[in-house]
């Protein structure tokens, strides 16, 4: 067996989880950005505004974990989009060290269409596949997340 192809006789980038998570996640997303785009947003200003659009404020490390950044790069993000005027800070109640962060009635606007529109384009991605199959594939994608989360934190 050569060391470039897995048991299976498959190149090996092919049969690794990392880079089919990576390209599959490129592939679908690629398409989306692009609409993002045009709505004058980068992706992690998308992100962080998509996240905050269940109206709970989070803060900036909780804002950063979820959108897969580092959090000076989201403190540039959430200064750019105050800047715009679609979220605002707030002080946390628990701690005052934290600023909380959250979305503005404009931002709400702003980002309701793409929300939108990130739904129609989830939805033609997972035609493919049926509803089982889809329902399915986001169980195992959710659970894979849940352990290693939790395997990086112990």
């Amino acid at each position: 067996m050569s060391a470039t192809r897995s048991a299976s006789g498959t190149p090996f980038v092919d049969d690794y989880l990392a880079y089919l998570l990576a390209r599959a996640s490129a592939l679908v997303s690629d398409e989306f950005h692009r609409e993002v785009a045009a709505a004058g947003l980068g992706v992690l200003e998308w992100r962080v505004l998509a996240t905050l659009s269940d109206t709970r404020a989070r803060t900036v490390n909780q804002l950063a974990d979820i959108v897969l950044a580092k959090q000076p790069t989201v403190t540039k993000v959430i200064d750019r989009l105050e800047a715009s005027g679609y979220v605002v800070r707030g002080e946390s109640a628990t701690d005052r060290r934290q600023s909380l962060v959250s979305l503005t009635d404009a931002g709400v606007a702003h980002v309701a269409p793409l929300l939108e529109s990130a739904r129609r384009h989830e939805a033609r991605v997972l035609a493919r596949f049926g509803e089982a199959q889809s329902a399915q594939l986001k169980d195992a994608l959710r659970e894979l997340i849940h352990q290693m989360t939790h395997r990086r934190s112990l």
